[in-house]
């Protein structure tokens, strides 16, 4: 019998001592975390959605905690998240809150399709063939790449064409990404004339393919006050930092592809 008992207590002392130097080698050799970016990735949403520029939360979070990024950079937690930030560091900043818009009007009332698709129903698949089914090769397919990675149900296919809900959008920029025709961007809440028009054809060729796209005509260049729009690749270009959002630019537009917002149609309920 004492054959068995000697291996087995050899057994279990070299087991406890592998324990006991486990335990001290996980104390001796611990990394320890950045306090600081603990108490910041505690007040973040937990979004993880990469708008602020970071794989993610964590990474911002270290990111603030070094010094390396501004405290206002999170785009769905906003000025409440950037406040408590802030007190955590003890610094200030300012927050302007950031919403998708999409740059196209190219609804079922303003042009008509070249083709029927019947393929995989992806904007990324359909504009593979021959520049997308739509006339404008520079519209929006209608196919909802962006509303399907949209994760605030902020984005959806209306009339034919993508219509994001600003009251919504968080500023992730999901939507900006996966749109394969670039058609949509991130504007400041406090950017409240935008141009609903991406085509860079000649106003002739715009005006065969769409009714309510930019002809290049000029009109709203002549008419801003500020001199804070310009045609440029034969569409209207803004300069937000001379526009003062007088909307007369809109109001001059004979294609109406000029739209200007309000505070409150921009700012979440």
């Amino acid at each position: 019998m004492t054959e068995y008992i000697l291996p087995i207590l050899i057994f279990l002392g070299f087991g406890a001592l592998s324990g006991i130097l486990l335990l001290v080698a996980s104390k001796v050799l611990a990394v320890k975390g950045d306090e600081t970016a603990s108490k910041v990735l505690e007040v973040l949403p937990g979004a993880n959605c990469g708008g602020c520029g970071y794989s993610g939360c964590e990474g911002y979070a270290n990111a603030i905690a070094k010094g390396e990024a501004p405290i206002n950079m999170c785009k769905p937690g906003g000025a409440d998240t950037m406040k408590a930030i802030g007190e955590i560091l003890g610094q200030e900043a300012e927050f302007v809150r950031e919403v998708a818009f999409v740059h196209c009007n190219g609804n079922c009332d303003a042009t008509d399709t070249k083709y029927s698709y019947t393929g995989t129903q992806s904007c990324a698949a359909v504009e593979r063939f021959y520049n997308g089914k739509g006339n404008c090769p520079f519209g929006c397919a209608g196919l909802g790449d962006c509303v399907a990675v949209c994760e605030s149900d902020a984005i959806h296919i209306i009339n034919g064409v993508s219509v994001v809900d600003p009251t919504k959008c968080i500023g992730c920029g999901k939507c900006v990404k996966a749109c394969p025709n670039h058609l949509i961007t991130l504007r400041k809440e406090t950017d409240l004339v935008q141009v609903r028009c991406s085509s860079k054809d000649t106003g002739k060729v715009t005006r065969t393919v769409c009714k309510n796209g930019c002809i290049g005509c000029k009109i709203c260049e002549k008419k801003c006050p500020e001199g804070a729009i310009m045609v440029s690749e034969n569409h209207a270009l803004i300069d937000y930092s001379k526009c003062t959002s007088c909307g007369t630019c809109a109001k001059s537009c004979p294609a109406k592809c000029l739209v200007t917002f309000s505070l409150c149609d921009t700012q979440q309920k």
